[in-house]
């Protein structure tokens, strides 16, 4: 028996018809009420572009008796509607025009006004990635494809490049296997083998982070804010065959520069040229490198140069530049503001004077053909050049003090030899032989009561014991086999047998080095000279000299071959006193100074203190490096720190008390936490002082020992 098939009325559509413009209007029955998408300006500019590509939906409207009246109305349609409005009150369509309409009588008006925007579905962003992309095979440039869709030339190349990602990466987003974000993410990398091998590895990764992708994808890139890009310059990199991965999505500080072999290369050959020009100056020799250690200049004599005299020409420009500065800032003296172009004027000036007054250095040609040079790279990118450098194998032998050798000259061998009168202790009584030379027996006697005598005076003084410990410490650190104080501090600058990778860069070893050089410059040549210049200084000025002298000898390093435990601990008070904050200081967490050389269950205590224990959970299946790096990215900005670079802070209750002991308090009963010298004289002891056992009347007053000194 055959099946009956079963039939469905076939369906009539409605009726298409043009329609004057000016028998259309808006109805009341339109469900969209909030505006959104492209804008009625952009929209009326896309019709005059291409005509109206939808019709309108419309409705007769009746009048009482049921019958139509020539007019119309819209549910669905609107938006282009109120563009073909704006067009004609443009004078750029006529107000009779005839308009593509679909009538319909059947329904409800708001039926007709929700179906058309409900059921219209969007277009996917991949399909207009495509579209863009086709459009661009097709000959358009990103500037028209930009024009035609009222869109910057930018968003169209973002587009581009979202449709050259991978197909397979393509594929995924269609099938909503991979966010918007983390498909821009792949567009760091341009090589289609590297994102579909990235997004393999990330199906067993904690994490799908956009972030976490870029890292993976520009892993043995080097950022183009990297001193060795900023050193060679993009643009020659790019011109010897290097490319550059750019992000369009994200800030990325210039992209990555993807061939680290030839930027080393570049970077080796052009601090080569610069080498070799050092070296045509005259040094003994020049050392380069990208990087240097920091203190690696540590241990040899600093040589200091003159700078070069203006010459007229420059001393007359110098001088009308200044004029010219401060004409401008004396007309503008009383503005709030500048004007701009006073402003970059200022600005010309100030480079222009600051180049005049950077004067190149000279230095003494025998000195100079045995010091040398270091080559390398600031942090900034420019060429950094250290001139002026002595080894101290390279010294001439140190010379006898002059006074020394007069001495001895003038009295033979009585300074070196004791007085047979006295080898047994008992004077001996012999005939007289005129002003025979003292023994050195009694000179040691003497010059011990006086020694002691001035270690009384000196503390009775503490303005003067500043001046004269700072001078001890300054010789030591500034200059080289100075022998002028009679204070021996033993002072040195502490050298760090351990290199941490990345010290030389950071912000204090920085400021302690631009520190060191701005007192260098300002301390004088010869060594001799520098009591004057202390006992000259300001308050101020010696308190910030101490301060630097003192701090280049603290050494809280852990040397596993030279314990020191009570040395760092005494560290560990100084950084509570002084309230240091490592985080604040600059030292940030990473896989390379930290995270890459613990274990991976301090890599998760880390993570946990800092992030909870659900970021800690997240990255516990990784293997060692992802989760190193997945642990820097989440540590970033956190400011967390190692237990060993962690300080304490001091409950203001227990901070101890800094204070000089006063010639009239009982240095018997000193007051607690009061700090006191030792001597190294005087075996380690305590050495107090006790006015009223030195049997002085008139203590010894800093002009008085000043006087001395220079005597």
């Amino acid at each position: 028996m055959a099946r009956k098939t079963q039939t469905h009325p076939k369906i009539t559509l409605s009726a298409s018809r043009d329609i004057p413009f000016d028998k259309l209007r808006l109805s009341q029955s339109n469900v969209r009420h909030v505006k959104a998408g492209v804008s009625i300006e952009e929209l009326a500019e896309d019709i005059a572009r291409r005509t109206l590509l939808a019709s309108l939906t419309v409705r007769p409207v009746l009048d009482e008796t049921g019958a139509e009246t020539g007019m119309f109305e819209i549910p669905a349609g609107g938006r282009r509607y109120r563009a073909l409005e704006l067009l004609v009150q443009q004078k750029r369509l006529a107000r009779n025009a005839p308009v593509p309409c679909i009538v319909r009588t059947d329904g409800l008006a708001e039926e007709d006004s929700l179906a058309e925007n409900v059921q219209r579905a969007p277009l996917h962003p991949l399909d207009q990635f495509r579209a863009f992309q086709a459009m661009r095979d097709k000959g358009r440039s990103e500037e028209e494809i930009a024009a035609a869709f009222f869109v910057s030339a930018s968003v169209v190349r973002q587009r581009l490049k979202l449709a050259a990602v991978s197909p397979v990466l393509l594929e995924a987003y269609a099938e909503e296997a991979m966010t918007l974000d983390q498909l821009m993410a792949f567009t760091v990398n341009p090589d289609p083998a590297r994102q579909e091998q990235v997004w393999e590895a990330l199906q067993r990764h904690y994490t799908k982070a956009p972030h976490e992708i870029r890292r993976m994808l520009t892993e043995g890139a080097v950022r183009a804010s990297d001193k060795r890009a900023q050193f060679v310059g993009l643009d020659d990199y790019v011109e010897a065959g290097g490319a550059i991965m750019r992000d369009l999505f994200q800030q990325d500080d210039g992209g990555w520069l993807q061939d680290a072999r030839l930027l080393d290369l570049m970077v080796g050959e052009r601090l080569a040229e610069e080498a070799a020009a050092v070296r045509a100056e005259g040094w003994k020799w020049v050392e380069v490198a990208p990087d240097f250690p920091y203190g690696h200049t540590w241990g040899m004599r600093r040589l200091r140069g003159e700078a070069e005299p203006m010459s007229a020409d420059e001393e007359a420009a110098h001088a009308a530049l200044r004029a010219e500065y401060d004409a401008l800032e004396a007309e503008h003296a009383d503005a709030g503001e500048l004007p701009e172009d006073v402003d970059i004027r200022l600005g010309e000036i100030e480079t222009a004077l600051e180049a005049l007054e950077a004067r190149p250095l000279r230095f003494d040609p025998e000195e100079q053909a045995r010091g040398g040079a270091f080559v390398s790279i600031d942090p900034s990118g420019r060429l950094r050049v250290e001139r002026g450098y002595v080894r101290p194998e390279d010294e001439p032998a140190p010379e006898p003090e002059p006074e020394a050798v007069a001495a001895e000259a003038a009295t033979g061998d009585a300074v070196t030899h004791a007085d047979p009168g006295e080898a047994d202790g008992a004077p001996v009584e012999e005939e007289d032989e005129g002003e025979r030379p003292l023994s050195d027996r009694l000179i040691s006697e003497l010059t011990a009561h006086r020694t002691l005598a001035l270690r009384d005076a000196l503390a009775r003084d503490p303005e003067v014991a500043l001046v004269a410990a700072l001078h001890a410490m300054a010789l030591r650190l500034f200059y080289r086999y100075a022998l002028d104080s009679c204070v021996e501090i033993e002072t040195r600058s502490a050298v760090f047998g351990t290199q941490a990778p990345g010290l030389a860069d950071m912000p204090y070893a920085q400021s302690v080095e631009a520190r060191h050089e701005a007192w260098a410059q300002r301390l004088p040549k010869a060594p001799e000279e520098l009591w004057d210049l202390l006992a000259g200084f300001d308050a101020d000025s010696r308190a910030a000299l101490f301060a630097h002298c003192v701090a280049l000898t603290v050494n809280a390093v852990h040397d596993p071959y030279h314990r020191r435990p009570r040395a760092l601990a005494h560290g560990e008070v100084l950084a509570k006193v002084l309230g240091l904050d490592m985080a604040r200081a600059g030292w940030a967490v990473t896989a390379a100074n930290y995270l890459g050389r613990i274990t991976k269950a301090r890599i998760l205590e880390a993570v946990r203190e800092a992030k909870g224990s659900e970021a800690a959970d997240r990255i516990a299946g990784l293997k060692k490096p992802e989760m190193a790096a997945a642990a820097e990215e989440l540590l970033a900005g956190t400011g967390w720190l190692p237990e060993l670079l962690r300080t304490k802070p001091v409950p203001a209750d227990e901070a101890p008390e800094i204070e000089l002991i006063d010639a009239g308090d009982d240095p018997s009963e000193p007051a607690p936490d009061t700090i006191v010298a030792q001597s190294a004289q005087d075996g380690g002891e305590t050495a107090m002082c006790d006015p009223e056992a030195t049997g002085e009347d008139e203590p010894v007053t800093g002009e008085d020992f000043a006087r001395t000194a220079a005597e």
